[in-house]
Parts: structure tokens; C-alpha cells; sequence
């Protein structure tokens, strides 16, 4: 079954944060890191950390949460980040 995932990837300063949705995680964890586009968000902000993400099995339902994060204040944002990953350290390396 397919998985979807909505992250967040900030800077090595987390003062920057980039949320996107995916169907291949460490696909496009590693994109980022490559910076694959670098005329991209990312890129420029130099945002190749993964600090945070979650799974869906609907595209959609990822997407709406995708919409809602970006929606947040970053104090928010900041909380459901540190209430999972309290050292905002890349979890890149403990994927799969």
C-alpha cells in the first residue's frame, strides 16, 4: 500500500522551515539535500534538515494537513515539531 507523507525540513539555525507533501519520503528528503532545483525554496534558505514528518494512506488527507501546517503560526509550528523531535535533529538518517 502506498504511504504519503507530509515534512518539514528547516535549516542547521531552524530559523527557516519548509513544509511539503510527498509519496516518497527519503526520495525527496535526499532531493532537497542534493538540491536537485537550486533555484528552490530550499535551497536558497538552505533548508536540508528533516525535523519533522507524518504518514497518511490518502493523498488528499496528506494534503489537507500539508494546507493546515502551512496555515499555522510558527510558534505553533515550533511546539508539534519539538513535542516530537525535541533537539529539531535530522531524522533523515532514521528513516526506513
Amino acid at each position: 500500500m502506498k504511504q504519503y507523507y507530509v515534512y518539514i525540513m528547516s535549516n542547521k539555525n531552524n530559523t527557516v522551515l519548509y513544509i511539503g507533501v510527498t509519496s516518497n519520503l527519503k526520495r525527496r528528503v535526499c532531493e532537497h539535500k542534493e538540491e536537485i532545483k537550486p533555484n528552490s525554496f530550499t535551497a536558497r534558505y538552505n533548508c536540508f534538515c528533516l525535523v519533522y514528518f507524518e504518514e497518511y494512506r490518502e493523498p488528499g488527507s496528506a494534503i489537507k494537513r500539508e494546507k493546515r501546517l502551512k496555515k499555522l503560526k510558527r510558534s505553533e509550528k515550533d511546539i508539534l515539531i519539538k513535542n516530537a523531535n525535541p533537539n529539531m535533529s535530522d531524522l533523515y538518517d532514521t528513516l526506513f
